[in-house]
């Protein structure tokens, strides 16, 4: 029996006219997503610096000397001996990034000293410009013992991604999903440009966290708002390719980034990339499926006329041919049916009421986990790479697009299940040979990131549909939620994972791979859903991959007697 649902796509195109349009209208904001939540590794970099000495004259570096300290920035590495310096009174300093030391009963200026010293903390601070003319380190001097507040602010901006999910889904459910892709949008606009102007380090990081939560509201309702627009037969590649919008905003985070150096101005371009979404954003419909549960039938009457209209079909769908299925359930409501019962009383801890349930929404868990940890690792440590940091964060970003393509053909052909296993296997054993590469060879580092990046995508990409098929229609809504949860302290962990590379540059991409290739094994335990019809109780999901027991026919019963 056909339901109101598939009738609808059916009759009016499961990606016509109409539905493309909008498509991409909706995924160009979301561009501004992938924007924000990467914005901050060029916001918040760090170039070398030292103690800030006044009227310096004369300066020596290992085997190098000069009048400038721009001369000496390109030979400095940051613990490999002091910068020495001469002031205009004679003094003789030795500058360290954090300390500076002043030589007592000096007649020489030489680089080596072995005689007394008098250590002080820094006054000031002195900044190589060459790469970075102005972020938030250099213009609040957020190093040292302030250090720790430079490598907060990605994590509190992930914070406010995470509570930004929690209301703005819920908030849509209840307003409807167009309010708040308006809402979103214009305050992503507004909290963009003023955390540009905003001045302090406090007011920054406030701002950011709103600009978090709109962005992450935009981002989940723009999710359902598609797919409430296009049918089944290309949900898959519709909801998959709002990563690849994402993607593209990574990408324009490494090309601006590499344009403009100084942070506000490239925070104020970023956030005007996208700004013309705000001039037809409030063209958008709300979509049909919510406004018939709202009652608002006579608005979704026009709707499905408006689709018909553009997608070159005669208008001759009527919403009273689609709310068979809403009438249903409201007759199980007044009837006070036991499924209705059922579903009030159904929990979290349902999705752990069996052994084989627990095993099953654990490693759910898990690869939502691994998912958003490896590709915020992936993506904010692509810098730390070495090479050029520009082009690895591009890249970093561009592998995603064809990962997605892949990914969306593997899952029709092979299966959800044999698709995210080898992928993840495939992140997790790239990402454990880094460290057999020498330091020296930088690229073949750069690529087995790269592929671990490409793998761990495909896999997060998939998720959220397998969730969908791994759960029936009673608690199907919660184990997303609750993966969804997952993923985001995973994206709230990934910065802090990030800032190990300061003990091994390779540290972060080892630990996602072993998480990764440990979580992939137990994702070969999860039942295939490929083919399989959508689940609608708890029974039904369990026995997902079980082979059913068939009884032997008669004349076999006989033979064997």
């Amino acid at each position: 029996m056909t339901t109101g649902v598939e009738r609808l796509f059916d009759e009016l195109g499961h990606f016509k006219r109409f539905q493309a349009c909008l498509y991409f209208a909706a995924i160009f904001q979301a561009i501004s997503c992938g924007i924000h939540y990467l914005a901050s590794v060029f916001l918040v970099e760090t170039p070398k610096f030292l103690c800030d000495t006044p009227n310096i004259t004369d300066i020596l570096y290992r085997n190098h000397s000069s009048t400038s300290l721009a001369d000496i920035w390109t030979h400095y590495k940051p613990g490999d001996g002091p910068v020495v310096v001469r002031t205009a009174r004679g003094d003789q300093w030795e500058l360290s990034p954090c300390l500076k030391a002043l030589r007592l009963d000096v007649i020489n200026f030489q680089y080596e000293f072995f005689g007394n010293k008098t250590v002080e903390s820094c006054g000031g601070f002195v900044y190589d410009h060459s790469e970075v003319e102005q972020s938030i380190v250099t213009d609040w001097d957020l190093v040292c013992e302030k250090e720790w507040l430079a490598k907060l602010s990605q994590p509190t901006f992930m914070l406010g991604v995470l509570v930004g999910a929690l209301v703005f889904g819920d908030v849509a459910d209840r307003i409807g999903r167009r309010p708040i892709l308006m809402a979103t949008s214009l305050c992503q606009f507004i909290f963009g440009v003023t955390v540009a102007f905003t001045g302090n380090y406090y007011l920054f990081v406030v701002m950011r966290f709103f600009l978090a939560m709109v962005s992450s509201g935009y981002l989940v309702v723009v999710f359902v708002y598609v797919t409430e627009f296009t049918g089944n037969k290309v949900r898959t590649w519709t909801s998959m390719h709002v990563h690849a919008a994402f993607a593209v905003g990574v990408m324009v985070v490494a090309l601006v980034g590499y344009l403009v150096r100084v942070w506000w101005i490239y925070q104020i371009i970023l956030t005007l990339s996208t700004s013309p979404f705000l001039l037809y954003c409030w063209k958008f419909p709300e979509t049909p499926f919510y406004l018939m549960a709202k009652g608002r039938y006579k608005e979704a009457q026009e709707l499905l006329d408006t689709m018909a209209y553009f997608n070159g079909l005669p208008p001759t769908l009527k919403v009273s041919e689609l709310k068979d299925d809403g009438a249903l359930l409201k007759d199980n409501k007044q009837s006070g049916g036991t499924a209705m019962e059922v579903e009030k009383r159904l929990s979290i801890l349902d999705m752990f009421g069996s052994l084989k349930m627990a095993g099953r929404s654990a490693t759910c868990w898990a690869i939502w986990f691994i998912g958003s940890l490896g590709y915020y690792v992936f993506s904010l440590g692509s810098v730390n790479l070495g090479g050029n940091q520009y082009i690895n964060l591009f890249l970093a970003g561009a592998v995603e697009i064809p990962s997605y393509l892949i990914g969306c053909f593997a899952m029709d052909r092979v299966g959800r299940k044999n698709t995210c296993a080898p992928a993840l296997l495939l992140g997790g054993v790239a990402c454990i040979l880094i460290i057999v590469v020498p330091q020296d060879i930088e690229v073949l580092a750069i690529v087995l990131s790269m592929t671990g990046k490409f793998a761990i995508a495909i896999a997060f990409g998939l998720i959220y549909l397998y969730t969908c098929e791994l759960y029936p229609t009673t608690i199907r809504s919660l184990a997303v939620g609750s993966g969804s949860m997952m993923c985001r302290v995973g994206s709230v962990v990934a910065p802090f994972c990030v800032y190990l590379a300061d003990i091994w540059i390779y540290l972060p991409q080892l630990i996602v791979g072993i998480l990764a290739f440990i979580i992939g094994i137990l994702t070969m335990f999860l039942p295939e859903t490929l083919g399989q019809p959508l689940t609608s109780t708890l029974k039904e999901a369990e026995a997902l991959g079980s082979k059913p027991k068939t009884k032997n026919p008669p004349a076999l019963e006989m033979n064997q007697i």
